[in-house]
């Protein structure tokens, strides 16, 4: 059954862990992103895994391949459970990646970023390929370099099922049924997400600008659970 993780979008550790007390027990995964962890460090990971949280360290590690992989170590070193590099830095810094954490005990799950959310037709520079067909080539190549699974739309989850069943897809850009979208240009319900075969499913704004987080998480969790 796919996976819920709060994405804790927000620029306060205090805040962060006050979103992480009040959804404990309910949400299984906290994603931590650039903006927190450049703020707070590796201590808030440490802290959401002691209240029982998975940690989805999503840095998207995108740099020569020596660079990121001494980082994927640092960052299973900081308590990642599951991590991203960017695909578009090519196979070398990919099995870069996969290398540096074989033979760990505990490996945390790499996954690769194919084509950002945000990204709409015509907007990725360089890149004249719809999104979708770009993330659905950058998938086929994941898997050959090792990788666990890719981030993608939910646009892109059912094709990347179809030709790569064996990739596990995380979805971001999650929107529950009835809300309206923001930067985010390729967005989807839960329910749709889950439908098309997502394992991992990233929920921020949803939840966190909710009035009551708790009850949106159980709305999200409750669409999901439709498609089972």
């Amino acid at each position: 059954m796919a996976q819920l993780a709060l994405a804790l979008d927000v620029l306060s550790r205090e805040r962060a862990l006050g979103l992480a007390r009040e959804l404990a027990g309910l949400v299984p995964w906290c994603k931590v992103g650039l903006a927190l962890f450049t703020l707070v460090g590796p201590a808030l990971p440490e802290a959401l895994k002691n209240m029982g949280y998975k940690i989805f360290l999503d840095l998207k590690f995108y740099d020569i391949p020596r660079t990121v992989g001494q980082a994927v170590r640092a960052a299973a070193a900081c308590g990642a459970d599951m991590l991203t590099v960017h695909c578009q830095g090519g196979e070398r810094m990919c099995l870069a990646a996969v290398e540096n954490l074989a033979g760990m005990e505990r490996r945390p799950l790499i996954f690769g970023v194919t084509a950002l959310t945000s990204f709409g037709q015509g907007e990725m520079p360089g890149v004249a390929a719809d999104p979708e067909d770009f993330a659905l080539s950058l998938a086929g190549r994941a898997e050959a370099w090792g990788l666990d699974g890719v981030v993608c739309s939910g646009f892109e989850v059912a094709h990347v099922k179809r030709n790569c069943p064996d990739l596990l897809c995380l979805v971001p850009g999650i929107r529950p049924a009835g809300l309206v979208e923001d930067d985010q240009r390729r967005v989807v319900t839960p329910a749709a997400a889950v439908k098309d075969g997502a394992d991992f499913l990233v929920a921020g704004r949803p939840i966190i600008e909710s009035p009551s987080p708790r009850s949106a998480a159980e709305k999200i969790l409750q669409e999901m659970s439709q498609q089972k």
